[in-house]
């Protein structure tokens, strides 16, 4: 069995778009997903600017009976989930057995809900609690609902690892197809963070981005002018799949996960540490696995979130691992805003179309680079290159980073 796996399909729910070729156009030509929230919204004054995914329909991916008390997140998750089956083919029971499909799909939970409730609880007692609080909002439901609808009977986990879980989400899967505990498994993230306790939280933090007259111009990466992450929502599944499997199927294949990486910082619960040396060695532990090399390289999509500290330490690490530049190098969450751990998901099937079209979208934002980093950014304009692989990474709170690498099949001797 070969080390790397195929990604057969993809289904995203984002700020601009859920289209995956949608999304891609929309980080190349800078089409931002940034808006100020309307004067009657409930984050109104909360936050300057917001990143919100198209609404969905509960009915739509749910029995009108449960859809009531499912959160957002968990619908975005089932919708993201039925989009990437579809686009890989797949459907269970007929292409793969239930039993070898597995699920990890992550995230935080359905916060947004339990505050709902728990308002409820304070205003009308005990008695105003639905019993169906629990399975509406625990973090592993939106795995566990997608195994329910789709009859998956294998493997189904969720990984709780902040901005971190989506990426992971990808790594683990990859890690369960090597080990044949699978032969098809759904990895992402779906994250509905758009509430007033969360986003307070973030605000009070000083996290976000404040100041800025047009919306579309908040999220930032790399400019020296960055001064906070723009929150966002979304969801991004992704079909792996084993090559033979695919192969076997007739399948279409975006690219294969060639490998993965995973560190901490073992720093600070929410501050990354300055050095930058536990994400270098996360992106050297991604490279290892994947048998390649850095110069193999030729796109990085940083995690570039748009903090002052994040994106400082980021570039340290990347001259950790580059010593003298870096191949090119560019955050999209400067259209799509920070997803937290969706964003790593979302981020994926970006990189897997830059594969495909050979097309590398820019940091949107990026006027002004920091001067002491020699990293390549793309800035204003996407960059026409043929690359053969690329590295995405993902960091998160509580020191996690995971950084994963794809690549075009047939490359690298991985995949016949």
């Amino acid at each position: 069995m070969t080390k790397s796996m195929a990604v057969t399909g993809v289904g995203l729910v984002s700020p601009v778009g859920t289209d995956p070729a949608e999304v891609f156009d929309a980080t190349c030509t800078g089409r931002s997903g940034l808006v100020r929230p309307a004067a009657e919204h409930p984050l109104h004054g909360l936050m300057d600017v917001a990143a919100f995914s198209p609404a969905i329909d509960p009915v739509s991916v749910l029995p009108a009976t449960e859809a009531r008390f499912v959160d957002r997140s968990i619908v975005m998750a089932l919708r993201a989930a039925e989009d990437a089956l579809a686009d890989a083919g797949i459907e269970v029971g007929r292409d793969v057995d239930p039993h070898r499909i597995a699920v990890v799909v992550s995230g935080v939970g359905g916060l947004a809900l339990f505050e709902e409730q728990a308002n409820l609880q304070a205003s009308r007692g005990r008695l105003g609690v639905s019993p169906y609080l629990l399975p509406g909002v625990l973090p592993n439901m939106g795995a566990a609902r997608i195994a329910i609808k789709f009859g998956i009977r294998g493997f189904t986990s969720s990984v709780g690892t902040a901005c971190a879980a989506g990426a992971q989400s990808v790594g683990e899967a990859l890690r369960i197809l090597r080990a044949d505990e699978a032969d098809v498994v759904l990895a992402g993230c779906s994250e509905a963070p758009l509430f007033p306790t969360f986003v307070a939280a973030f605000g009070n933090a000083r996290a976000l981005a404040h100041g800025w007259a047009e919306p579309a111009d908040a999220s930032r990466p790399f400019d020296r002018r960055r001064n906070g992450l723009a929150l966002g929502e979304g969801a991004g599944v992704l079909v792996l799949e084993r090559a033979e499997h695919a192969r076997a199927r007739g399948a279409r294949r975006y690219a294969d996960v060639l490998g993965w990486g995973a560190t901490n910082d073992a720093y600070h619960p929410t501050t990354p540490r300055p050095d930058g040396t536990a994400a270098a060695e996360c992106m050297r532990r991604a490279l290892r696995d994947a048998e390649v090399s850095a110069t193999d390289i030729g796109y990085i999509n940083a995690h570039g979130t748009s903090t002052k500290a994040g994106d400082a330490a980021e570039l340290l690490a990347l001259g950790q691992v580059y010593d003298g530049g870096t191949p090119p190098v560019s955050s999209t969450k400067g259209v799509t805003g920070h997803l937290l751990g969706a964003s790593g998901v979302i981020e994926a099937a970006i990189c897997l179309l830059a594969l495909q079209r050979g097309l590398l979208p820019p940091t949107h934002n990026l006027e002004d680079p920091s001067p002491d980093s020699d990293a390549d950014h793309i800035s204003k304009e996407p960059r026409q290159v043929s690359v053969s692989a690329v590295l995405s990474n993902s960091f998160g709170f509580g020191g996690h980073n995971v950084s994963l690498v794809f690549g075009n099949p047939g490359e690298h001797g991985h995949v016949g």
